[in-house]
């Protein structure tokens, strides 16, 4: 009996963990995701990046999902503000990443940040 006690005690304690699959994407003031996904192909990003419906490639992280990250090269939290200054300068986040300065616009950077968190 005792057994049973437990074995539904853990039941409605999973029951009460259940998660609803929300949707994530997050908003880049002034950033248009169709410009982004231009602009990826533009600066070459899927040379490095797997990136969804763009490209699959393994020599950089993968590009996927990128909305439900924490952090941005480790150390940045993941905001819009802050993936479009990485995406721009990278150096300066993190001198030496393999992650080139790509000379990339403040506008094309708010736009590839749009597309990230939107696909």
């Amino acid at each position: 009996m005792r057994n049973k006690l437990l074995f539904v005690a853990l039941l409605l304690v999973l029951a009460a963990c259940r998660t609803e699959l929300v949707d994530v994407r997050k908003d880049v003031p002034n950033g248009n995701a169709e410009n982004g996904r231009e602009a990826i192909l533009a600066y070459g990003c899927g040379s490095c990046h797997t990136i969804s419906g763009i490209s699959r490639t393994y020599v950089g992280p993968p590009l996927d999902e990128f909305v439900e990250r924490h952090y941005i090269a480790g150390n940045l939290a993941n905001t819009a503000e802050n993936l479009a200054f990485w995406i721009q300068y990278p150096q300066t986040v993190e001198p030496g990443t393999a992650m080139p300065d790509l000379g990339v616009s403040a506008q094309d950077a708010r736009d590839i940040a749009a597309y990230l968190y939107n696909q």
